[in-house]
């Protein structure tokens, strides 16, 4: 029996929701929305939206968590607000409904490079599951895009490394 490659088992990304760094977190969070897939019958949504520059190389990626994050209003945020010197603490008025939405309205048009992580590491369209768990547990990472002579072709999902895994073991 062959150890099935990345290749084999990701998610081309004709597939999988990626964007331009220019494009803004409302955008992602709607690309993100409208992507589902279906691998092997496993339904199962996107955790990362890819993003790339002009000439299509990889920049990094944004997670939900990340976007979240740059949504935050700024009182939330861990690090503290200082005026001329001293803590602010977050005007009532400020708590409002109308104008907490507004807010968040508001960060949804930041560009999503404001919360972008660059990539730690890539699989090969080549490398094979064992190469892959490596990476995944060395590199504490869920997703790797897949590179085929440079280029991404796609992702490979620590869900889908596990459910071969599954098949090997079972």
């Amino acid at each position: 029996m062959k150890l099935k490659t990345a290749g084999e088992m990701m998610i081309p990304l004709d597939r999988y929701p990626h964007m331009p760094y220019w494009f803004t977190l409302r955008q992602a969070i709607a690309e993100m929305q409208q992507s589902e897939f279906d691998i092997g019958g496993r339904k199962s949504l996107p955790r990362v939206v890819l993003v790339f520059n002009e000439e299509y190389q990889l920049l990094g990626i944004a997670r939900r968590r990340d976007i979240l994050r740059g949504l935050e209003p700024t009182y939330l945020s861990k690090a503290p607000m200082h005026t001329h010197g001293e803590e602010q603490s977050p005007n009532p008025a400020e708590l409002s409904f109308d104008r907490l939405v507004a807010g968040v309205r508001e960060r949804a048009e930041r560009p999503i490079q404001d919360v972008l992580v660059p990539i730690q590491v890539t699989a090969d369209v080549d490398d094979n599951i064992m190469v892959l768990i490596n990476l995944m547990v060395d590199h504490n990472v869920h997703l790797l895009p897949v590179l085929k002579e440079g280029s991404v072709v796609g992702v490979i999902r620590t869900v889908e490394v596990f459910h071969e895994v599954g098949e090997l073991v079972g």
